[in-house]
């Protein structure tokens, strides 16, 4: 199956006001009193049917946002665009496996924005700017810091398929060194159980199968030398860029928890 590795468009932010979870569904979550009622009560409002261990951390996700909402003491409205905003950011974010993260913030900031400026219909005034400051806090000390993390779990995992072609080497004569290569490694058994079986036979005998042995055992052909040594420099090739990959997502990991410090400081200068 081809899984496709470009960047998704970033979708157009809009009003989310009970778009996944109804005035029905808030009204039993503020009835619930444990995680576990919470938890399914999300499961079946937001359809999330995953294996485990994917689901449970998703649902700790969302749960985790209700919590936050009656800390922030915010009202039914307020907690479902919230939870819907959540779902949007990472439902953006695992549509890829390349990195995105600019694009998520992005996106997620835009939400907000349609939720704290009366502006009908395209916005709707729910929450204010502390509100929002508080909102943009939390989400980055919890879905953003670990935006890499969701993604490595929720994505799905890129192989190299390395397939190798020979310019000048045909498949029928591929498929006739393969076929010479089995035929003298028969020979060669067949040798050693006629030298086994027939030890008392005449000197000259023998004499023919050793000469017949030692002609099959030359050594590999021309074509055989070529292709490993193409595969030895094709895999040294792969461990550099390996080395080199690896690099850059530190590098890239480094960056990331450099802007999220330098966002976190900007947040508190604006109190």
């Amino acid at each position: 199956m081809k899984t496709e590795t470009s960047e998704p468009c970033l979708p157009k932010a809009r009003v989310l006001l009970w778009a996944d979870l109804s005035y029905s569904d808030m009204e039993e979550i503020d009835k619930a009193e444990s995680i576990p009622d919470i938890e399914r009560i999300l499961c079946h409002a937001l359809g999330i049917n995953l294996p485990e261990p994917r689901l449970g951390i998703l649902l700790e996700l969302f749960t985790n946002v209700v919590r936050f909402c009656r800390e922030q003491h915010f009202n039914r409205e307020q907690t479902s665009v919230l939870l819907s905003i959540v779902k949007n950011v990472h439902q953006l974010n695992t549509e890829t496996p390349l990195n995105n993260m600019e694009q998520c913030f992005s996106y997620c900031s835009e939400l907000l924005l349609c939720h704290s400026v009366r502006r009908p219909p395209f916005s709707v005034s729910l929450f204010n700017a502390e509100q929002v400051t508080q909102i943009l806090k939390y989400l980055i000390n919890t879905y953003m810091r670990h935006y890499v993390l969701y993604k490595y779990i929720f994505t799905p995992q890129m192989y190299l398929d390395l397939s190798l072609s020979y310019v000048g080497l045909s498949e029928d004569a591929d498929t006739k060194e393969e076929a010479s290569d089995e035929c003298a490694t028969g020979a060669e058994n067949e040798t050693g159980k006629e030298a086994d079986s027939a030890s008392e036979q005449e000197p000259a005998s023998a004499e023919i199968l050793t000469t017949g042995a030692e002609t099959l055992n030359q050594g590999p052909s021309p074509k055989t030398e070529l292709r490993t040594i193409v595969e030895k420099e094709v895999k040294d090739e792969v461990m550099r860029l390996t080395t080199q990959l690896e690099k850059r997502l530190q590098e890239s990991t480094d960056q990331l928890n450099h802007a999220l410090t330098a966002l976190e400081a900007k947040i508190q200068s604006k109190k």
